[in-house]
């Protein structure tokens, strides 16, 4: 689901990790001896999952086996683009909807309606969870099957709102707009705690010296703020680009999002968050589990990092600002490498991916919510096992309108960059809003002339 974040990245860091289905399995060669797939995927918390839908899968299909590697998130991407230049890149890979356009754009990954016109019963599309079957498709090619989903909460320190005498219910319904905060600086202010014990509502506090932060912005986050700023921008009104996916002129210079940039930077201003570059080498989920901070935003796909203290977390959705709640909704696919010499094998593997069969041995895990409804509710479902609420993020379902696509369009790595830049700037108070996101702007635009 995701993008890639600031506490999970899109997945923890680890070494390359190759895990071969079957010993002393070839490569294929392509002209009718056995085939072993390569696949690549990031998150090492979904791969004993997807090693034994790779093990069912080879078991179905005698002759083909698939050989999985797995990499942290940032060497990922490093990595499939060293390959992808050298023209050995894995017969599959995991894909994200920010980076598929480039693929597209590049002719390095197969477009799959070929496929589903020769065999349209071997994807169930009324299988999956309304709004993820189109993401993929690019004037009527498709480059991949639905995989996940994700949406975006708040993860809150329970004896932290206790010790603020916060409502736990209180924290569901919690508002916000950019001039005064609403109830969500309100509640942000009394989890702020000096080191005198003074909370941040109380006009003793000493905001130079402060134990606890009240709340831990994420300002690594490209030109989509999936993490936190892009769900407020949009529910203060803004919008990225004249349409979605694939726009063409971009709305970052529109005063919504920089009163949104800069409320979130104020909160650093009033001692309630850390000071950008005193944050920005931490992680903000270990800054939390320090007792350091007391608040933060987090994605669906990472709450199962809770597991183990979940009686100490709480879990709610996003406040609701002058435009209503509103939480980024992102998913991923498996794309087909242009250049595999087992497009028929690998496609194979795709729809079994895409299956129940598969996304219900995931979701048995609870480690994301699949594509697949009946997997993503058995997620939901292992996670209450855990002592998890999901309902934080699966509430977004049942609310008209309250969901967006993450930007998807062409020149995403650049664009990352150029407003992950501007809105750092910002956060450091080496700029203000009103001049850094119009700059950053027209330099965004200047990509699509």
């Amino acid at each position: 689901m995701r993008m890639k974040t600031a506490l999970r990245a899109a997945g923890i860091a680890t070494a390359g990790l190759v895990l071969a289905m079957t010993a002393g399995c070839s490569s294929g060669s392509g002209d009718g001896g056995d085939v072993a797939l390569k696949y690549w995927l990031w998150d090492d918390a979904q791969l004993p999952a997807y090693q034994q839908c790779a093990d069912d899968f080879a078991a179905a299909n005698p002759g083909i086996t698939v050989e999985i590697s797995q990499y942290g998130w940032g060497e990922y991407w490093t990595n499939l683009a060293t390959q992808v230049a050298a023209g050995s890149a894995p017969d599959v890979w995991v894909d994200q909807a920010s980076y598929y356009p480039q693929f597209v754009a590049d002719k390095q990954i197969e477009d799959l309606q070929p496929y589903l016109d020769a065999d349209p019963d071997a994807v169930d599309f009324d299988a999956y969870v309304s709004g993820l079957e189109d993401i993929w498709v690019i004037d009527g090619a498709r480059y991949g099957l639905p995989k996940d989903w994700d949406t975006i909460g708040l993860v809150i320190d329970k004896q932290a709102a206790a010790d603020a005498g916060i409502d736990e219910a209180s924290l569901a319904d919690l508002t916000w707009n950019p001039d005064d905060g609403g109830t969500f600086e309100e509640v942000i202010a009394k989890l702020t705690v000096d080191k005198a014990g003074h909370h941040g509502d109380d006009p003793a506090f000493d905001k130079g010296n402060v134990a606890v932060y009240g709340f831990l912005p994420e300002w690594a986050d490209g030109s989509q703020g999936q993490n936190l700023w892009g769900n407020l921008a949009q529910s203060n009104g803004f919008t990225y680009s004249d349409t979605n996916p694939f726009g063409t002129s971009f709305h970052y210079d529109s005063p919504k999002l920089a009163e949104t940039i800069d409320w979130i930077a104020g909160l650093s201003d009033k001692g309630y968050a850390p000071a950008f570059d005193q944050q920005s080498t931490l992680s903000r989920h270990e800054v939390l589990l320090s007792g350091a901070g007391a608040m933060t935003s987090v994605g669906s796909f990472n709450q199962l990092m809770f597991q183990d203290r979940a009686a100490d977390y709480l879990f709610a959705p996003l406040p609701t600002g002058p435009e209503g709640r509103k939480s980024a909704i992102n998913g991923l696919s498996d794309a087909m490498y242009a250049g595999s010499k087992h497009k028929d094998e690998a496609w194979k593997w795709i729809t079994y991916l895409a299956s129940a069969d598969c996304q219900d041995v995931v979701g048995a895990t609870g480690v994301i919510f699949p594509a697949v409804t009946s997997a993503s509710e058995a997620s939901v479902a292992a996670r209450a096992d855990l002592g998890l609420d999901a309902s934080a993020f699966t509430s977004y379902t049942t609310e008209p309108d309250s969901t967006f696509l993450i930007p998807i369009n062409y020149h995403g790595t650049e664009m990352a960059q150029i407003v992950q830049d501007a809105i750092q700037s910002v956060a450091l108070g080496t700029n203000d809003a009103t001049t850094a996101l119009p700059d950053a702007n027209a330099k965004v635009n200047a990509l699509f002339e």
